[in-house]
């Protein structure tokens, strides 16, 4: 899992502002350093630090922002360099788009380091699970993940990094991954609908299937209110009845319909 590095661990200077998100954000947009990075930052987590500290200087010195504009920093080393941090608008993505995603930079640039080294993407979507399942208070965003690109004219995240996301982003593990839906335990035959709450094997198997998702979910076997909220909020995101029940439909997408 990625390990989380305080402000004050990497030298980040007090912020001259901050703006809390008034609601959760819908995913992740990924970014990368729009200048070339040294290679020699995969053997030296010193200037990972160091990194951190001049895109913070350029972004409150320059851009005039009152904070580094990224809600965290990816380095080579698994390690998750807190910007902004959750529940507070970034300021990367773009005018009239900051407060629909977070924003996660990877240290890979232009020239130089351009690829991500394997333990960088295992960051990544560490990074990503860990903003989903954010207690609520702080906003835990949804399940799209995208590049800075989607919606703003920029060539960022790079080539290699965008692709990376179009294939799903997925962790450097070698293998192949399985076909879509070949872990997917039948239709239980039963409506899963609260109230009053449905409780059984088959509800806590929908759960843990939704926690591997990535949404916020307690598995417990009981289908309760917070199973309801999910599966509304599921059905909008991939454009199913928003009943708040899961029937055929919804239990089969749980497994089949892409992560995003």
């Amino acid at each position: 899992m990625v390990q989380l590095v305080d402000r004050d661990q990497w030298g980040a200077r007090s912020p001259k502002g901050i703006t809390v998100l008034q609601s959760r954000p819908k995913g992740v947009k990924i970014h990368f350093v729009g200048d070339r990075v040294d290679p020699a930052i995969v053997n030296s987590h010193g200037k990972c630090l160091a990194l951190a500290k001049s895109i913070q200087k350029h972004h409150m010195d320059t851009n005039l922002w009152g904070d580094i504009g990224y809600t965290g920093l990816i380095c080579p080393h698994r390690q998750l360099l807190l910007g902004r941090g959750p529940g507070l608008l970034p300021a990367a993505n773009g005018n009239g788009l900051n407060s629909n995603h977070y924003a996660i930079m990877a240290m890979v640039g232009t020239s130089g380091l351009v690829v991500p080294p394997d333990d960088m993407l295992h960051g990544l979507v560490d990074a990503f699970h860990w903003l989903r399942r954010l207690p609520a208070k702080e906003k835990p965003c949804g399940q799209e993940v995208l590049g800075h690109r989607d919606g703003w004219d920029t060539d960022c995240p790079g080539e290699w990094l965008y692709a990376w996301i179009q294939r799903g982003y997925p962790r450097p593990d070698g293998g192949a991954p399985p076909a879509p839906g070949a872990d997917m335990p039948p239709w239980p035959g039963r409506v899963l609908e609260y109230p009053p709450a449905a409780v059984g094997d088959d509800v806590l198997t929908w759960q843990k299937q939704m926690r591997r998702r990535g949404w916020p979910i307690t598995v417990d076997g009981s289908y309760g209110p917070q199973s309801r909220d999910i599966a509304r909020q599921f059905q909008m995101e991939k454009g199913l009845r928003t009943s708040g029940k899961v029937g055929r439909d919804d239990w089969e997408a749980a497994w089949l319909a892409p992560i995003t």
